[in-house]
C-alpha cells in the first residue's frame, strides 16, 4: 500500500506544472488576457535586461539602447501595460539599473494585471 501511494506521489509531482508567482501565494495564475507563454517570454526578456543593464550601470549610452529595446520588445509581448512606463523611467536613471526593475514590473503585471484608466 505505502510503495503505491509513494509511486503515485512521483507521477503527480512530475507532472506538475511551473508556478506562476500568483500561483505560489494561492492567488490568480496570471491576468485572464495573457498566456503563460507570453509570461515566461516577458520574464525571459526582462532578466536578460536587468542582467546586461547590472554589467552596464555607468554606460548610460549602452544602457539606453537595452532599456527602450526591452520596453518595446515587453510592448510586443504583453501589449499595452501602464506599469511598463515607470519602468522605462527608473532603468533610464544612471546607477539604478543595478536593480532588477524589468523582471519587478513583469512580476507585478503577472500577480496584479495591469492597472487600467477608467
Amino acid at each position: 500500500m505505502a510503495r503505491h501511494d509513494s509511486d503515485r506521489l512521483v507521477r503527480e509531482a512530475i507532472e506538475v506544472e511551473a508556478l506562476l508567482p500568483g500561483e505560489i501565494f494561492g492567488m490568480t495564475a496570471r491576468p485572464p488576457d495573457l498566456t503563460r507563454k507570453q509570461l515566461y517570454l516577458a520574464f525571459a526578456i526582462a532578466a536578460v535586461s536587468d542582467a546586461i543593464s547590472a554589467f552596464t550601470t555607468f554606460a548610460a549610452p549602452v544602457e539606453w539602447p537595452v532599456d527602450f529595446l526591452t520596453a518595446l520588445l515587453l510592448f510586443l509581448v504583453l501589449g499595452w501595460r501602464w506599469p511598463l512606463l515607470p519602468g522605462l523611467i527608473l532603468e533610464a536613471i544612471p546607477g539604478v539599473g543595478v536593480f532588477p526593475f524589468w523582471v519587478l514590473v513583469v512580476g507585478a503585471i503577472a500577480v496584479h494585471g495591469s492597472a487600467r484608466p477608467k
